[in-house]
Formats: structure tokens, sequence, C-alpha cells
């Protein structure tokens, strides 16, 4: 009875020692998406500015450029870096699964890459998503790095970026075009036409790249916040079952103390109970 109450006492410190575990995990979770999520303010502050400025030398163009003809896609999609999210990726691959033969892939997320390879899907380009929303900024260099080639090399003409975004506490995913830019997407032009120094195609041309990398610089920090949150809501469905099975062990652990108490006064009671047959 000694050993099971011993053996009982230290399965319940174990799962305590979890719960901590699983709480930290939660706790950083919930720190970077709160970081990410007001880091994605001021891209989308950055992108609006980027975007009323060209639409600013566009309304000063005789004719807005056209856009050409695209028939080879690619697409950039965000996954989980690390594990413990649940279906994150999952559900992401799901949803590409039929465009894979006609479309080159940009994959971001080591997690991400590993359930590819399972699936046999071989991307065209990877890259790890950083621990930290500092190493973002970097990655959007990498990333538009590796697009541009895929450009010049003649392999798209096309891109959609493709994340997991949250909304009303439920994972959601968002899928938009990168390039060619819809012009029609710009905002009103409320003001004068601005005064240039360079031609208006070059211009256009030189915000366009600061565009696309603000745009992909956002999708990031979206896929990075919805990733830690799918981690917390993991890690609070971890720690409620956790709570659940600390709980049948207490339950255990009082029963068996009961049981042991009433077997040693069983023992005691029929000890008496010889020793005055005895006499």
């Amino acid at each position: 009875m000694t050993d099971r109450l011993a053996d009982i006492s230290a399965r319940i410190e174990g799962i305590r020692q979890l719960g901590a575990v699983v709480n930290a995990m939660k706790g950083i979770a919930a720190a970077r998406a709160h970081v990410a999520r007001t880091q994605v303010q001021a891209v989308d502050s950055y992108a609006a500015t980027i975007a009323s400025g060209m639409a600013s030398v566009l309304g000063n163009l005789a004719e807005a450029p056209k856009p050409t003809t695209a028939c080879k896609p690619g697409l950039l999609v965000f996954c989980a870096e690390q594990g413990f999210a649940g279906a994150f990726s999952e559900r992401v691959l799901d949803n590409i699964g039929a465009e894979l033969d006609l479309a080159t892939l940009f994959l971001i997320g080591t997690r991400g890459l590993a359930l590819a390879a399972a699936r046999e899907i071989t991307p065209h380009w990877t890259a790890p998503l950083p621990s930290h929303t500092l190493g973002i900024p970097r990655l959007a260099d990498h990333i538009t790095t590796a697009i541009y080639d895929a450009v010049q090399a003649d392999r798209i003409d096309r891109l959609d970026v493709l994340y997991t975004g949250w909304a009303s506490g439920r994972p959601t995913l968002v899928r938009h075009r990168l390039f060619p830019l819809d012009l029609a997407d710009l905002p009103a032009v409320t003001t004068q036409p601005p005064l240039t120094q360079q031609p208006g195609d070059a211009l256009i041309a030189a915000l366009g790249q600061d565009y696309f990398n603000a745009q992909v610089c956002k999708a990031a920090l979206h896929a990075f916040a919805a990733e830690n949150e799918a981690r917390m809501e993991a890690m609070t469905a971890a720690g409620n079952q956790i709570a659940r099975e600390l709980d049948t062990f207490k339950a255990t652990l009082h029963r068996v103390r009961q049981e042991a108490i009433t077997a040693e006064i069983i023992e005691l009671g029929t000890g008496a109970a010889s020793a005055r047959s005895a006499r």
C-alpha cells in the first residue's frame, strides 16, 4: 500500500510539472502573438503610405501601366515553424493540394516543410519562419529576392500568397494576389499630383517593389501570430486535460489513503482481538 501511495504521489508531481511547462508555452505564445499583431498595424500603415504614393504617381501619368497576361502561377505559402499548433499546417496544405501540379511553390515554415515532404510535395524554395518578429523583415527580404529570381528565370509571372489569419477566435485561411498588382485596389487620389524627378514608370516600379515587400512582411506577421494563437489554443486544451488528470489522481490518492487507514484500523482491531483471545 505504501508503494502504491508513493507511485501515485510521483505521478501527481509529474503531472504538475507538465502543467507548468504547458502554462509557460502558452504564455510565450500569447506574448509573441500580441507583439506580432501590434507590428501588423505598423506594416499596414507603411503599405498604405506606399499605395497612396503609387496612386498619386499614376494619377500624373497619361496612361497607367497595363497588367500583362499571366500563365505561370506561383504560390507563397506560410505554414507552421514549430509543433504543438494542432492542424495548423495541415489545413494550409489541404487547401493547395489541387494546384501543386501547375504552381511554383514557395513554402515557409519548418514544420510545414516536414509535412509537405510526407505528402511528397517538393517546394521550389523554402525558408524557416523566425522564432521572433524581429527576424520577419529579413525573411521578407529573402522571400522577395527568391521570387524576383524566379520571375527573371521565367518560372512565374503571377503570385498568390496563402497564410492563416485569426478571426473570432478561430483560424481562417487568407489568400490574395501579390502580383501583378491590381491598380484598381489603390486608393483614390484626392490631392494634387506630386512633382517627380524620375519617369513615372520607373517610380511606379520602385514603389511597387517596396509595396510587394511590405505585403510579404504583413503575410509573414499574420502567419506568425496565427501559429502562436493556434499554439495557445492547443496548450489551453492540454492544460484542461492535465487539470482533469490531476483531479483524477488526487481522488485516487485520497481513496488509497483511506483504504490504507481502514486497513490499519482493521489490522489493529484484529491484533487486539487476537491478544484478548490468547489470554
